[in-house]
C-alpha cells in the first residue's frame, strides 16, 4: 500500500492513541486523534478516508458513532479496534459495514496487513463501472447503492458491496463460503459461513424486485453461491 492515507484514529487511551499515531506518520500517513465522540465528531470531514473507532468511549460508544458516520459516508475505510471480544459487539460492528474487527491488545503490523487488505478491497470496488444494469436494477459500486425494480435506492454496506462485487466478477462461476469469506474479511477475522449467507439474503431481496427474473443468487449445497443473469439481461 504505497498512497498515503488520511487516517481519524478515534481512542480514548491517550498511550496507545499516541503510539497508533507515530506508527502511522512513520508509514507516511496523515493522522488525526480523537479521544471522544465530541472530538471525532469535529474531526471527521470528507477528506477522512480511514476511521480507526474504540468502542468504549467517554461520551458514547463507537458503535452508535460508526452509524451516525456512515449515514454522513459510506466510502470510507471503518475498522474497530476494541478490548470487548464478545460475539454480538462484534457482529454489530460488522453488520454494520465495518471492513474489520480488530481486538486488543494487537500487533501493529497486524493491523497494517488489515488495514492495507482493506483499502484494496475498496480500491477493487471504486474501479468498477458507474452504473451497471442488470434487466430493471442497477449498481452503483462508488455510491453503494442498489435502484430495485420499482426504482427505489437501496444502500449498501461495505460488506454486501464487496460480496456483490464478487459474484458479479465471477457471474456463472460457483463462489465457495471460504472464497467469500478469505476475499472480503480475511482469515483471522470472526465472521462465519453464517455471516455469508445473512448478507446473500438482502441481496436476493433486491434481485427479487426485478419482475423478469433477470438475474438470481443461487445456493450450492454445501459449498456456496452463484449470481445467474438469465437471458442476457446484462447491460
Amino acid at each position: 500500500m504505497n498512497n498515503s492515507l488520511n487516517i481519524l484514529i478515534i481512542e480514548d487511551d491517550k498511550n496507545l492513541g499516541l503510539t497508533l499515531s507515530e506508527y502511522l506518520l512513520e508509514k507516511d500517513h496523515h493522522c488525526e486523534l480523537a479521544r471522544n465522540c465530541s472530538e471525532a465528531r469535529e474531526k471527521f470531514n470528507h477528506d477522512t478516508q480511514v476511521v480507526l473507532m474504540d468502542i468504549g468511549l467517554p461520551d458514547g460508544d463507537g458503535i452508535s458513532l460508526a452509524k451516525e458516520f456512515r449515514q454522513l459516508r459510506k466510502d470510507f475505510i471503518l475498522l474497530f479496534l476494541s478490548a470487548q471480544n464478545d460475539p454480538e459487539t462484534k457482529l454489530s460492528g460488522l453488520e454494520l459495514g465495518a471492513d474489520d474487527y480488530i481486538t486488543k491488545p494487537f500487533d501493529l503490523r497486524e493491523l497494517m496487513l488489515r488495514l492495507k487488505k482493506a483499502y484494496l478491497s475498496h480500491t477493487t470496488i471504486s474501479q468498477n463501472s458507474d452504473i451497471i444494469s442488470i434487466g430493471s436494477l442497477r449498481i452503483h459500486f462508488k455510491k453503494y447503492e442498489l435502484i430495485d425494480g420499482n426504482g427505489l435506492i437501496i444502500n449498501l454496506g461495505q460488506k454486501e458491496c464487496a460480496i456483490l462485487d464478487l459474484l458479479y466478477k465471477k457471474k456463472g462461476i460457483v463462489v465457495s463460503r471460504d472464497e467469500i469469506l478469505e476475499s472480503i474479511w480475511g482469515s483471522e477475522t470472526y465472521p462465519s459461513n453464517r455471516t455469508v449467507d445473512n448478507y446473500i439474503v438482502k441481496l436476493r431481496k433486491w434481485l427479487e424486485t426485478d419482475e423478469q427474473n433477470a438475474a438470481e443468487i443461487k445456493s450450492i449445497r454445501s459449498v456456496g453461491y452463484q449470481l445467474i443473469i438469465n437471458n442476457n439481461n446484462e447491460g
